[in-house]
């Protein structure tokens, strides 16, 4: 499946008034910067509007002793719950909403457990710590996403007061899921390849502590699956998100 940022599909020709506005409830720049890219490439200026923010929900500490492919299912599904919760409280407060959200969650598995997950690291120490462990080695990325879709102001949810007369309309979201895997490979790093890493500050922010598509490209790669799933997004997801976003157009 291609959906790199500058695949072949012919981006549509007729701006849109207004445009359709996406957002991506994430603070990862990595994500950002690669739906931009995508957005750019498949669409004329005033098609789409984007932004970006994280979530303001507390993200919850998973189960121990699940997979990290469960860890990050449980994970996607109670970022969707949130967004959902968010986004309705902003919209009923008179804020507006977008036509679509996505949400994603990245877990990288430890190479010797399926059930230990490496996500972001919190210093320099645990970054190294986790590069250490997945030198010379394989491992696998779990990447999940979610697009929630607004539905047609038919399908809104609202209630009456005793007259009858409609006092609150809520949106309703049409939510497509899934989580994606894809197959890494970290060549062997000397003592100075481990500092200059380290000192890049690429692993700030990132699950395994490293960056496929920034500093860490010299030393690994993408061996089975998609690299939009190491990046942290589903590449499914994107594919249907594109699909939806052409059929508004």
């Amino acid at each position: 499946m291609d959906v790199g940022p500058h695949d072949k599909r012919v981006p549509p020709r007729v701006p849109v008034s207004p445009p359709l506005k996406v957002h991506l409830a994430s603070a990862s720049s990595r994500r950002t910067a690669w739906l931009e890219s995508y957005i750019e490439a498949h669409y004329e200026e005033g098609i789409v509007e984007f932004s970006a923010a994280p979530l303001l929900t507390e993200e919850e500490l998973v189960e121990s002793g699940i997979s990290v492919k469960a860890q990050v299912e449980q994970t996607l599904a109670a970022k969707v719950e949130a967004a959902k919760i968010e986004f309705t409280l902003a919209s009923l407060a008179g804020s507006e909403t977008p036509e679509f959200i996505l949400v994603a969650d990245t877990l990288v598995e430890d190479p010797d457990d399926s059930l230990i997950s490496l996500g972001q690291p919190s210093d320099r120490a645990s970054a190294g710590a986790m590069l250490l462990r997945l030198q010379g080695r394989r491992h696998l990325v779990w990447s999940g996403s979610a697009l929630l879709q607004l539905a047609d102001a038919a399908s809104e949810s609202s209630s009456e007061d005793e007259a009858g007369s409609a006092i609150e309309s809520r949106p309703v979201w049409q939510v497509e899921s899934m989580v994606e895997v894809a197959t890494v490979e970290i060549n062997e790093l000397s003592v100075a390849e481990l500092a200059d890493l380290l000192d890049s500050d690429s692993w700030v922010g990132k699950a395994g502590a490293y960056d496929i598509a920034g500093a860490m490209g010299e030393h690994g790669r993408v061996v089975a699956g998609d690299e939009v799933c190491v990046l942290g997004l589903a590449p499914t997801v994107i594919a249907r998100f594109g699909e939806a976003i052409d059929g508004k157009v």
